[in-house]
C-alpha cells in the first residue's frame, strides 16, 4: 500500500523541537507508527524504543537522571511508542525535558486513557498534544480521483476509513477486520479503563429485552 499523506505530519515537523515532548493520541490501528515512520525518513540521530519491551520498562521508569541520560546516549530525539506501558512515564519525561533540554521526545500511546492519566499534570506546559483519527476524506482525496470517491462513498460511510480497512476487498472482508479490531482492541481497552473484570458486561444490553420482560411478567 502505497503511503496516504496525513495531515498531522507536517504538524508533527513544526512542533517536534527541543525541550518539548509530542504526545501522539489515537486508537489502535490507526496509523500513529506509519506517522512515525514517515517523519523519521528525514531523521538521524535517533532512538525508537517501544514501552511494550521490559527492557525499556527498567530504563525510562527509573527516577535516576543519569540513568535516563545514559539509556538514551548521544541521541537528539526519542521516540516511545506505546508509551502508557512505562511506570512513571510522565515524571521521567519531564526529568529528561529538564535537564537534558537539547533533546527532542516524541510518545505514543494508544491507550489513550493511560497515556492522558500518566503525563497530563507532570509535563504541563512541557508538551503538545496531537490526536490521530482515521484517514479524512481530504487526505484520501491525494490519492483518489473523483470517479474512485463516489464509487466508494458507500462503503465509507458503512466500514469507515480506518487504513488497512480503505485497503481491503469486498465487505466482508472488511466486516471482518474490524470485529477483530473491537474484540482485541477496543473492549480490551474498555475493560481496562473501567476495571470490569467479565467481558460479557460489554455485550450486555442495558435494559431487558421486550421478550424477556414478557416472560418474567407472565412468569
Amino acid at each position: 500500500m502505497a503511503y496516504i499523506p496525513q495531515n498531522q505530519l507536517e504538524r508533527l515537523k513544526t512542533l517536534v523541537q527541543p525541550g518539548k515532548v509530542i504526545i501522539l493520541y489515537g486508537p489502535r490501528r490507526v496509523g500513529k507508527t506509519t506517522l512515525i515512520k514517515k517523519f523519521l525518513e528525514s531523521e538521524k540521530e535517533l532512538l525508537f524504543v517501544t514501552g511494550e519491551d521490559l527492557f525499556v520498562q527498567r530504563h525510562l521508569s527509573s527516577s535516576s537522571i543519569d540513568q535516563l541520560e545514559a539509556f538514551i546516549g548521544k541521541h537528539t530525539l526519542l521516540v516511545i511508542d506505546e508509551a502508557q506501558h512505562i511506570p512513571e512515564i510522565g515524571r521521567n519525561l519531564k526529568l529528561i525535558v529538564d535537564h537534558l533540554p537539547h533533546i527532542r521526545v516524541i510518545a505514543t500511546g494508544s491507550s489513550t486513557f493511560d497515556l492522558a492519566k500518566e503525563v497530563g499534570e507532570p509535563l504541563t506546559g512541557r508538551k503538545y498534544t496531537l490526536k490521530l483519527y482515521p484517514l479524512s476524506q481530504i487526505e484520501l482525496n491525494q490519492v483518489e480521483n473523483v470517479a474512485k470517491r463516489e464509487a466508494q462513498l458507500e462503503s465509507r460511510l458503512i466500514y469507515g476509513s480506518y487504513p488497512e480497512v480503505v485497503t481491503l476487498k469486498g465487505s466482508d472482508t472488511k466486516k471482518e477486520y474490524l470485529q477483530e479490531l473491537v474484540s482485541s482492541y477496543l473492549l480490551k481497552d474498555i475493560l481496562a479503563f473501567e476495571g470490569v473484570k467479565k467481558s460479557k458486561k460489554t455485550h450486555r444490553p442495558p435494559y431487558p429485552s421486550r421478550s424477556t420482560s414478557r416472560k418474567r411478567s407472565l412468569s
